[in-house]
């Protein structure tokens, strides 16, 4: 059975069942302590905990999920992957266990031509926890009581970790047969060999206490017992498809294969051959799939792992003795085999290709550069006799060159050398540290975010009324400093100049997200006012506001009138509608592959990155132009429709990358369907208010993207004045009409190519005659013709060009030429010496070396020639000294 019809199966059998089938959510993680989506529950979180009412009662999803804590364990074992696949249902405080039991029976065992899975009914082995005899009554109506095993906490007991909901759960286990180990079920086999654990059910029933790991007090029962199961569907993919693994079932083998053809290898013949070949499979797949939900590789966060996912698994293609690009070769089969359950791969390949060659083509260069780091680096610590190389040096190789850690402890094992890990996964450590302090810092202040969990607790959610009005009465109903843990009510708790957050209970400012920043206004209340400085969103349905306190004093309880800036949230609007305009631009002019992966919008300013490959040019930056200022003079219809996101997609509205969005989502329409997305940003009511906008600067912002930046409204209009001005000076100071400058300045540049031309064959005339002078000058020094000179104003290659020229005058004798010449009070120095020279003994590094010191410089090079610099030029006759003692000292 394919992969796909076992993931058809499990939606089909629980929507019969009454669950709501719930798209899969982005691998992108909508928690900010989470890179990426790692279980099948994560998207249900709220629902599962009580901090959102659940939209349903029943829900049944196949949700992507990546894990890359073992990603060493990749390809070494056929256990460990990075992307799968967890089936799921859920209930939120409608059926329990004995449901749960049966409907995951009933799927496991029932007949194929019925819609199971059609697993043999006596190898089912189920594990349930210590003393849950609920459960274990429950499966007594299907399996023997001898087939049912109990098991402790470790094994058979849920939690988040923290205090909250926790319970028990009940695992099954498919016995495989002899051939992978001996009998007595899961409790006899640890590393599931033989009785392999294909589902998961959670019974979350208790609220559980602090404590570490596994020790910690059961407080009481939910009010509302909710179920969390998931089904491994890599692992029900492998058992119906008769392999051994989840490296060879139809969704990954197909890469696996044509990765061993590109070799010229066979799966199976090799133990490390197969290591590198699974490494390939499971890392291509992963990184189509991170590609696909909009990742793109950078040298933090999600970009990071993406990065070291292509890297590694071009590394191993190299070691498999493959040098040319090979994702070109592989990405599609990859496509190929997923793009039955995710047809978005297929429609988005051309940007996902572009992207993932691009970086391929990225390492390509930098492994270059790279390797001789590497080399000169494992060259020094064997002469050093600690062949080691430091975690700096391995951080540097990672945040340089962007070589994973992996792909340096391969290389190092191959040359005998170790590597600090422990080092350089303390730098990394460090890195990360300071970047989440950084968000968190912008989302929460310094703010423990339990303050504001309790807050929306007591008062529920925030009232936000942004979208309709730019003021409302409102209410303090907390003050948030930042000492710890501090939440202060009734009581006066900021003054004049202070600054604090504040959460009201209703709020007309909207709170930086998607791209916007904050609106600013003000705070007023009866004797006191405060500006407000920032909004953000600390937790989810809470909106917090930054404030300076300008007269009175802040407390919660407070009656206010918050106010918003109009002329900054017009500003606003006009940056984020902008946004939009050009976005849709961008897709006509250059494609449907040009899509939008972030961006930012203040008053006056907005910036856009997207997909693309090289600068765009002069005549695409105009096309891009024109198609947005003509849909601003067009005065499309702006507005904000409300739907699901399925219904979003079928009505053609783009969803954003990175972006994490609920059943209801809010569709922004500028000119019909011209321009659809999914945004809860502000905006303009129609496209001419947008006003002027236009083109600053366009750049890259890494492999396979690129940023455009424009001005907008009256900062548009002020940017194009300021260059109408330039033009003007430029015009007045050439005495030329304006539209004549271009061809003016281009006459003058001409005119001084011409100059530095005719400047460099009268230096190359002045050199051959200062040549032969200095030729002529040349002094014997224990048998060697010395030519020590210090021509003043040349660069170090006219300079090196002449001290070459001198050598070929002094004939075969042997011959040393020392020159230093000072320009603009910088001294440039070069040593040149014949191979008759060499044989005495001279080195022109030597040299070098001898006079740098006196002119506070330093340099190197061969044994013929070596070039140098230095910042002291009254110490050239000193250096020229130094030269000639050297010669009498190394000849004599």
């Amino acid at each position: 059975m394919q992969t796909a019809e076992i993931r058809r199966r499990f939606l089909a059998h629980f929507e019969q069942r009454g669950h709501t089938v719930v798209p899969s959510a982005s691998l992108v993680s909508p928690d900010p302590s989470l890179l990426f989506t790692v279980a099948g529950m994560v998207p249900f979180i709220p629902y599962l905990t009580g901090r959102e009412p659940a939209p349903y009662p029943r829900a049944t999803s196949v949700q992507k999920c990546v894990r890359t804590l073992d990603i060493e364990e990749v390809g070494k074992t056929t256990r460990h992957g990075t992307f799968f696949q967890m089936n799921g249902n859920f209930s939120f405080g409608d059926y329990f266990k004995a449901e749960a039991i049966a409907f995951a029976w009933d799927l496991v065992t029932g007949p194929v031509a019925d819609g199971g899975l059609g697993l043999d009914a006596d190898r089912i082995w189920p594990t349930v926890y210590l003393d849950d005899d609920e459960a274990f009554d429950a499966w007594r109506a299907y399996v023997p009581a001898e087939r049912i095993q109990r098991r402790g906490k470790d094994d058979n007991y849920w939690d988040t970790g923290a205090a909250g909901p926790a319970g028990p759960c009940s695992e099954i286990h498919y016995d495989r047969g002899p051939a992978y180990g001996p009998d007595g079920g899961p409790a006899v086999d640890p590393t599931g060999d033989r009785f392999l654990e294909i589902w998961n059910l959670v019974f979350m029933q208790y609220e559980r206490g602090p404590g570490e790991g596994k020790e910690y007090p059961i407080l009481g029962e939910l009010p509302k017992k909710n179920i969390d199961t998931g089904m491994g569907l890599e692992r029900v993919a492998f058992l119906l498809q008769g392999v051994d693994n989840m490296y060879e079932i139809d969704q990954v083998a197909p890469v696996l294969h044509r990765a061993a053809d590109l070799a010229g290898v066979r799966y199976g013949a090799d133990h490390e051959t197969d290591v590198r070949l699974r490494v390939v499979a499971d890392h291509v797949r992963s990184g189509l799939m991170l590609i696909g939900d909009g990742v793109t590789p950078g040298n933090e966060g999600r970009g990071y792992i993406l990065r070291r996912l292509l890297r590694r698994a071009v590394r191993s293609m190299k070691l498999l003795g493959v040098d040319e690009p090979t994702l070109p070769e592989l990405l599609p089969v990859s496509r190929d085999a997923m793009g039955g359950s995710y047809p978005e791969l297929v429609t988005d390949f051309a940007r996902i290709s572009g992207t993932a060659y691009a970086e391929e083509e990225a390492f390509r260069r930098t492994l270059v550069a790279g390797t001789t780091l590497f080399d000169t680096a494992v060259s020094t610590a064997k002469k050093a006799g600690t062949p080691a190389l430091s975690g700096e040096q391995a951080f540097s190789l990672h945040d340089t060159y962007g070589f994973p850690i992996d792909v340096t402890l391969e290389m190092a094992a191959e040359q005998g050398v170790t590597v600090d890990e422990a080092g350089f996964r303390a730098l990394m450590k460090e890195q990360r540290d300071r970047a989440r302090a950084d968000a968190r810092a912008k989302r929460t202040g310094s703010v423990d975010v339990l303050a504001y969990r309790r807050l929306l607790a007591e008062f529920g959610p925030t009232d936000w009324r942004a979208y309709d009005t730019l003021h409302t009465q409102s209410r303090v109903l907390g003050v948030v400093t930042e000492s710890e843990d501090a939440l202060h009510e009734g009581q006066p708790v900021v003054g004049p100049g202070g600054v604090t957050r504040v959460v009201l209970d209703r709020t007309p400012f909207y709170a930086e997200s998607g791209g916007q920043v904050a609106d600013a206004g003000e705070l007023t209340w009866d004797g006191g006012r405060a500006e407000v400085i920032d909004v953000q969103r600390p937790v989810k349905g809470l909106v917090a506001h930054q404030v300076r306190v300008l007269e009175g004093e802040l407390r919660a309880g407070t009656e206010l009138h918050a106010q918003v800036d109009r002329e900054w949230r017009l500003s606003a609007c006009q940056a984020h509608s902008g946004t939009h305009v050009l976005h849709a631009a961008l897709r006509q002019v250059l494609g449907p592959q040009a899509l939008q992966s972030g961006s930012y919008n203040r008053p006056g300013y907005l910036r856009l990155d997207f997909a693309w490959q090289g600068a765009l040019s002069p005549q695409q930056r105009l096309d891009i132009e024109d198609v947005a200022n003509a849909a601003v003079r067009a005065d499309h219809g702006v507005r904000a429709l409300y739907m699901t996101l399925p219904e979003a997609r079928e009505f053609g509205a783009i969803a954003l990358f990175g972006e994490t969005y609920g059943e209801q989502v809010r569709v922004v329409e500028i000119g019909g369907e011209w321009s659809r997305e999914l945004c809860g940003g502000t905006h303009v009511r129609g496209s001419s208010q947008i006003g002027t906008l236009a083109l600053t600067a366009e750049s890259s912002v890494g492999s396979g993207a690129r940023r455009v930046e424009a001005a907008v409204g009256l900062e548009g209009f002020r940017y194009l004045a300021r260059e109408r001005d330039l033009v003007r000076q430029l015009a007045d100071l050439l005495k030329t009409p304006q539209d004549g400058v271009l061809d003016r300045v281009s006459g003058m540049l001409g005119r001084l190519r011409d100059a530095d031309r005719e400047l460099a064959d009268l230096r190359g005339k002045q050199t051959l005659a200062a040549a032969g002078d200095l030729a002529a000058s040349a002094r014997d020094i224990a048998g060697v013709s010395v030519v020590t000179a210090s021509p003043a104003g040349l660069s170090g290659g006219d300079l090196r060009g002449l001290a070459l020229d001198v050598r070929g005058r002094l004939g075969e004798q042997p011959a040393a030429v020392v020159l230093a010449s000072e320009a603009d009070g910088k001294v440039s120095l070069i040593a040149t010496v014949n191979p008759a020279a060499q044989q005495r003994g001279l080195s022109a590094n030597d040299l070098l070396k001898a006079a740098s010191p006196a002119v506070g410089g330093r340099g190197g090079g061969k044994a013929d020639v070596a070039q140098g610099g230095g910042t002291q030029p009254e110490g050239i006759p000193a250096a020229l000294a130094a030269v000639e003692q050297t010669i009498g000292a190394t000849t004599a």
